[in-house]
């Protein structure tokens, strides 16, 4: 099977992206999948939430400013999880002049040669849509979109969906899309709504386990520890164990 690049997005905070990523990356990567997970966010919550202190570790960063190999950027932060870390000077990249030629072809001509011996590699977007967020679109070939069971998440969602198809139609691909709903309360009767109001919008594009919310999710990355590490036992853990056999067998709503 060829390598997936996924990019984790979403333009409203507050989502679950990182929690998403962190989690589904682990559980992945538990499952014998070997997984590259790049923090293209320079608040590094990625990094740190995996446990690696990386606003002093060069990283991604060097790879776009410098033309560094991701290969020699890679942290493993877990057995069979490779961390490529934001590095310091990623946001000078936002600075990059307007009329530097390809600029948002760097992570994609980076990616062509690296990591090759990945199956799937997933990059943690920042919450905007500035030029490292077009670095990710140009590279991937799929999206995962969190989703949050709120009104202003749909709001969210319909202006993302604007910028997805305009980066389809100027770069002549078709990005296979998925949904998943992350902090999502099964009593709640705004979640029962949001969640239905996909279904009819994204029907099979929904990937079939939400994530229920629960503390622990939350207190995760104070210790720099996955749910399997921190609470193995608990629903997120099943959750994000069921949602990795979603992505592996593309099992949607």
């Amino acid at each position: 099977m060829s390598r997936r690049i996924v990019a984790i997005l979403n333009q409203k905070g507050g989502v679950g992206k990182t929690t998403t990523a962190v989690n589904l990356c682990h559980a992945l990567a538990r499952m014998g999948q070997r997984i590259a997970v790049i923090d293209l966010d320079p608040q590094c919550h990625l990094s740190v939430s995996l446990g690696v202190r990386s606003n002093t570790r060069s990283g991604v960063d060097e790879t776009m400013l410098g033309g560094a190999n991701l290969d020699g950027c890679a942290v493993q932060a877990r057995e069979n999880l490779w961390l490529i870390p934001p590095g310091p000077r990623l946001q000078e990249i936002e600075q990059l002049s307007q009329g530097e030629t390809h600029r948002g072809d760097l992570l994609a001509i980076a990616l062509a040669n690296s990591l090759t011996e990945i199956d799937s590699v997933f990059i943690d977007c920042p919450p905007s849509s500035g030029i490292l967020v077009a670095n990710a679109l140009m590279a991937a070939d799929e999206i995962l979109i969190p989703m949050t069971s709120d009104y202003l998440a749909l709001q969210g969602l319909s202006h993302l969906m604007g910028t997805l198809l305009k980066f389809e139609a100027a770069l002549n691909k078709h990005y296979l899309l998925r949904l998943v709903m992350s902090r999502y309360v099964p009593t709640r009767r705004l979640s029962q709504d949001v969640l239905r109001t996909l279904r009819e919008y994204f029907s099979g594009k929904i990937l079939a386990t939400p994530i229920r919310e629960t503390a622990f999710l939350a207190e995760c990355p104070s210790f720099g520890k996955t749910i399997f590490e921190y609470r193995p036992g608990c629903r997120s853990a099943r959750d994000f164990n069921a949602l990795a056999r979603d992505f592996l067998t593309g099992t949607v709503i």
